[in-house]
């Protein structure tokens, strides 16, 4: 199945001159949706992952269904004041500012191991403070999942160390 074609492209959003994939058009989809999933999971099968890690908030549809595919639970990563139990925090740098995630402190155990899943790799500062994140819990980070990567914007070089998957490339 060609995933590419039920992405609808958005120009000028958020802003002028940026070209937005919606990827709601292939969530909306049930085959598209599966082969998804299927397409995310399918490098990370037999690995022994135990907890997949999704992304606010595209990460949360997709990171959920991976971890049930892999037979794993799911820990969400989210904006700062949105977990309710103690959380750690990481803030990184934008093209235009700053942003920060946090994870619960007690969401993953040492050693456990661990997939990071998105819909979008682009800049990569939000998959870098991702993966700093999982590790400073002691996790042992297998890799990190994308729907689809910009490769334009060179996200890869900001996870040097990872193993880094995406299902479709622009």
């Amino acid at each position: 199945m060609d995933l590419k074609q039920h992405i609808r492209n958005v120009p000028d959003f958020p802003k002028a001159g940026i070209l937005f994939y919606d990827i709601t058009t292939l969530l909306r989809d049930p085959v598209g949706f599966r082969t998804t999933i299927e397409r995310l999971a399918l490098p990370f099968h037999g690995k022994g992952i135990s907890a997949v890690v999704g992304i606010e908030s595209r990460g949360f549809i997709l990171g959920g269904a991976v971890a049930q595919a892999l037979g794993a639970g799911f820990i969400p990563v989210r904006k700062p004041g949105k977990l309710p139990a103690k959380a750690i925090k990481k803030t990184y740098n934008l093209e235009y500012g700053q942003d920060a995630l946090e994870i619960h402190e007690d969401a993953l155990d040492k050693g456990e191991k661990v997939l990071i899943v998105d819909d979008v790799l682009a800049t990569g500062g939000t998959a870098a403070a991702t993966a700093q994140l999982v590790r400073s819990l002691g996790a042992d980070l297998q890799g990190l999942a994308f729907l689809i990567e910009l490769l334009f914007l060179n996200g890869k070089s900001r996870l040097p160390d990872e193993q880094v998957y995406s299902v479709l490339q622009y």
